[in-house]
């Protein structure tokens, strides 16, 4: 039970529970469980209960790594946890669902669009996974299995049981996981078949943002790089990330002086301006594909196809820029 908090009209403050470990809960981190049943609570806030002993899992004090068996009984204190927001429209969640290019009894495969973020937060109500939860209410525990950047748009993959989630991560850790970007970029690319292997570090600067930058003291990051396709000034460009890093392809493009079109922090001002003139709104990134084997080892490869505002782009407004209409 939850009742309203007095010291934050965004927060309410939740009464002990205790939550039994079914089989699907089974096998995740004590910490990350904790994230989706206090949701709002700061991390620090999680580890500080955890260490204190508030968290007790069969009577007893457990550590944050401490991975959840199933038949688990969970003491979880009370807290301030984030408000419910409201409801998203039914016609948002619908759109939403309308986007979904495949779906079975473990995953869900999502044409994302541009302009929309993967969660809400940070002044966003709703976002694709909030959206999907409201359109899929049977689906008890649809979450997000990677990220999308809120301007990108192409394949992003939910999972509607922990334990294909669990298992997709298990995936993305040992490399199994084969996403390929398509990408405009600024400059006539001569490079052939790259691999841009330079280590990325976050910076947070003032109002929270994230701008990231090569670094040697930064994780390390590699990208594929191939090209598709030149249009005069520009390149079409395949990118394939082997590594997640935030921002990974636009920082490492930009970083061989071939910045990603319509990348407002990353990219080159002047030709923004001119692409935005003749119809880019947005960043040109877009996720085409992923691709991993299922638990039977069978291959599952799911494609989106160019998002219409990029292929309107290419066929209509590259042509105004090189002045050939």
């Amino acid at each position: 039970m939850q009742q309203k908090s007095d010291r934050d009209p965004g927060t309410v403050a939740s009464k002990v529970r205790k939550v039994r470990i079914d089989a699907e809960q089974a096998g995740q981190r004590i910490d990350n469980f904790l994230r989706r049943e206090l949701p709002g609570v700061p991390k620090g806030r999680l580890y500080r209960i955890l260490r204190r002993g508030e968290v007790r899992v069969n009577g007893g004090r457990v550590r944050a790594e401490y991975k959840l068996a199933k038949g688990d009984e969970v003491r979880i204190p009370p807290a301030r946890v984030r408000a419910p927001g409201d409801a998203p429209a039914a016609g948002q969640a619908t759109r939403m669902a309308e986007r979904i290019i495949y779906e079975d009894k473990r995953l869900l495969v999502v044409d994302k669009p541009s302009g929309i973020a993967v969660h809400g937060g940070s002044g966003i109500s709703h976002g694709v996974i909030e959206l999907l939860r409201a359109a899929r209410p049977e689906v008890k525990d649809l979450s997000l299995v990677h990220r999308l950047d809120r301007e990108t748009s192409g394949c992003l993959v939910l999972a509607k049981r922990r334990s294909a989630l669990r298992e997709l991560h298990e995936r993305f850790r040992e490399g199994d996981v084969q996403k390929h970007y398509l990408a405009l970029v600024v400059g006539d690319w001569q490079f052939g078949e790259q691999l841009i292997d330079k280590p990325l570090l976050v910076q947070n600067r003032r109002g929270g943002e994230r701008h990231v930058v090569v670094s040697n003291g930064g994780k390390p990051a590699q990208t594929e790089v191939a090209l598709s396709r030149t249009y005069g000034k520009y390149s079409l460009l395949v990118c394939g990330p082997r590594t997640g890093r935030t921002h990974q392809i636009r920082v490492h493009l930009a970083a061989l002086e071939h910045p990603i079109l319509g990348d407002e922090r990353y990219g080159d001002e002047e030709q923004n301006q001119l692409a935005k003139k003749h119809g880019l709104k947005r960043l040109f990134l877009h996720a085409q594909s992923i691709a991993f084997p299922d638990s039977s080892g069978n291959d599952l490869h799911f494609t989106a196809p160019l998002a219409d505002d990029l292929q309107r782009f290419l066929e209509t407004g590259v042509p105004k820029i090189q002045g050939k209409r």
